[in-house]
């Protein structure tokens, strides 16, 4: 009997968000989603989440989290490859929840294991009367949606401030690819030929990008 040609690949992910360096923070959680292409579908897992609360300890100044990622998607071209977003939150002086820091990475493309650290950043109010509500409302400026972190249209011109880093590992496996043609070495994962970097900097400014991320 003829095998029978796959139509989809498979990307299985697995790992963890192991923790995060916030210096100036404790007591921080984290929030996680997937943003990927309209070629691309969950088949199982969970496509966001969100991580227990933790606070540093005694003998080191590193959030552990150590918190499951495990999805699997199919596809049928490998444009739009999923990327990670992550959200950090934590309290400020008056107990509320505000956000620490937004980050982002595309999951790493070949088999194996992978581990990636993010910069987070956050985004800076632009006038000082801005600024100063802002502490005396204890709300700091926030992403209505986390997922435009990892899109190019949809945000605006943002003034931003880097504020820390993720640790992510990642077990990635893939099935059928090559079946269809489909090599993840010439895979381009990157948004109209620019890194996740490259995108930053044409969204807020090279100066801004490289002075605080």
């Amino acid at each position: 009997m003829a095998a029978v040609n796959p139509s989809v690949f498979l990307l299985t992910v697995n790992g963890q968000i192991e923790g995060a360096n916030f210096p100036e923070y404790d007591n921080l959680y984290c929030k996680y989603c997937y943003v990927f292409g309209h070629d691309w579908t969950p088949t199982s897992g969970l496509e966001e989440g969100i991580t227990q609360i933790t606070c540093k300890g005694s003998l080191s100044d590193k959030l552990i989290w150590n918190f499951p990622l495990e999805t699997t998607f199919k596809s049928t071209s490998p444009s739009g490859w999923p990327q990670l977003v992550l959200s950090v939150y934590g309290p400020d002086v008056f107990g509320n929840d505000v956000v620490r820091g937004y980050g982002a990475t595309h999951i790493p493309i070949t088999p194996g294991k992978h581990s990636r650290t993010i910069p987070m950043f956050v985004p800076e109010p632009t006038w000082r009367l801005q600024r100063f509500t802002s502490w005396l409302l204890g709300r700091r400026p926030e992403y209505t949606d986390p997922k435009v972190v990892a899109q190019g249209e949809g945000r605006g011109v943002t003034r931003v401030r880097s504020q820390g880093f993720v640790t992510v590992s990642f077990n990635i496996m893939t099935k059928d690819m090559k079946k269809l043609g489909k090599s993840p070495l010439s895979t381009t994962v990157s948004e109209g030929g620019l890194s996740w970097r490259q995108r930053q900097e044409q969204q807020f400014g090279s100066e801004i990008v490289s002075g605080h991320m």
